[in-house]
């Protein structure tokens, strides 16, 4: 019986072995990476997956091999019993034979230990098939994987490539990358006249060879912009060659670009509501100061555009000095971790996002992304005006769909810059 024991143990033991081979690393019917997967929340390359099952597929043979194994060992004690069971009948026929007396004392015990051994071998035959089932499951899964790996294989032979392309022509920003042949939009490196080395960039090249370089995109909410100092400093989102993407290029990048020309740049702030009105403004002389100054925005006059003058503040009804203290021109950047705006509360912390504030703003582009549009108090943060907004277009409890600030040299542009606007933004 202790061998029976043991068998039986075994097979609990071999059960859960093979349950242990059911991993949530590769699940056929999902569309997506598993976040509890062992490549973590991003989806792998080829590659990366190739690599995967390279580690993966030893620990599988292994556990294969040991259920081989134990399978054999469980056929092995599964004969010793049938063996037994037939030793114990021919004891009984001889015993009948030799001693009727005998048999008559010992019969009822041994046939139920014959009973005992044949219900036994039944419960194993039975959780043997259950294994050999798992087994050829494991063994056809095995096969898979393998033919997986070897397309993976044949997949990776060449070393993985970045698919982002990267335009060749360099130079100080867009529109010099543009008067130096570059014809198409897209990624480029950029190394301003103060710059220590050259960074990344979204060109905007339109027909009429402007070269604009993008500074921020808000198009879909895909990106927090609920950020700190230094993620406001260095740029955050995420570049690519298609302008599919949301980004902040960076607080240091501006500064770096806006101040090394002695051609004024504009800074052209682009807008797109829920029902895709598109509007823009301009606004000459742009620039960013340096980070000792906290990045403070200065530009010379309104240029143009049909959005309205918002970053010269706005008349909300609410106080006489309402336009006065949600002007931008001359404000320091704020973020959620540095206050430098003009309230005794930290506007960018009750709004969620850093921008130029003031008391607090009438014009926050890097707001909360509102699907819809409109929103209230209940919706916002603390009840306060946290989306993307432009008060002169909409209003403060309008957030906007899409968004785009970007410069370029002031002689790039027409007179007045409205006329030209118009037709360049039309076309986007």
């Amino acid at each position: 019986m202790a061998q029976f024991i043991h068998v039986g143990a075994f097979i609990l033991l071999l059960s859960t072995i093979s349950t242990a081979q059911l991993r949530g690393d590769y699940t056929p019917s999902q569309e997506q990476c598993n976040p509890n997967d062992g490549f973590g929340k991003y989806c792998p390359t080829t590659c990366g997956v190739a690599d995967y099952l390279h580690r993966y597929k030893p620990d599988v043979d292994r556990q294969l091999d040991q259920m081989e194994q134990d399978l054999e060992e469980i056929v092995n004690l599964t004969r010793g019993a049938q063996d037994k069971v037939v030793y114990l009948k021919d004891s009984e026929t001889q015993a009948q034979k030799q001693s009727p007396d005998t048999y008559i004392k010992k019969s009822s015990s041994m046939l139920d230990d014959v009973l005992r051994f044949e219900k036994s071998i039944v419960a194993q035959e039975d959780q043997i098939n259950q294994l050999q089932t798992t087994l050829q499951a494991n063994a056809n899964k095995m096969v898979d994987l393998k033919q997986m790996s070897l397309q993976l294989d044949q997949m990776c032979k060449e070393p993985c490539k970045d698919t982002v392309e990267i335009q060749t022509i360099t130079g100080k920003d867009c529109q010099d990358i543009a008067n130096k042949g570059g014809k198409v939009s897209g990624l480029y490196y950029v190394k301003p006249a103060r710059a220590l080395e050259p960074f990344l960039v979204y060109c905007e090249i339109d027909s009429f060879g402007r070269g604009w370089t993008v500074l921020q995109r808000r198009r879909d909410g895909s990106v927090d912009f609920n950020k700190n100092w230094i993620q406001y400093k260095e740029g955050f989102g995420y570049l690519s060659p298609d302008d599919r993407t949301e980004f902040w290029l960076g607080n240091e990048k501006m500064h770096l670009l806006s101040v090394q020309s002695s051609v004024p740049y504009v800074l052209r702030i682009e807008m797109v509501d829920w029902e895709g009105n598109k509007k823009y403004a301009d606004y000459a002389t742009f620039k960013i100061g340096p980070e000792i100054d906290a990045y403070r925005l200065t530009y010379a006059y309104y240029f143009g555009g049909d959005a309205g003058d918002a970053f010269d503040g706005f008349d909300f009804g609410d106080d006489p000095s309402d336009k006065f203290y949600t002007s931008h021109n001359g404000m320091q950047f704020s973020s959620p971790d540095k206050d430098n705006d003009k309230f005794q509360e930290n506007c960018a912390l009750e709004e969620g996002s850093g921008w130029w504030m003031n008391r607090c703003h009438a014009a926050h582009l890097n707001g909360k992304y509102y699907t819809g549009g409109k929103y209230t108090e209940k919706d916002s943060q603390n009840g306060h005006d946290n989306g993307i907004i432009w008060a002169t277009w909409h209003s403060r409890w309008y957030s906007l769909k899409e968004t785009t600030m970007k410069i370029i040299p002031i002689n790039r542009i027409g007179a007045g810059g409205q006329q030209s606007g118009v037709k360049q933004f039309g076309d986007i």
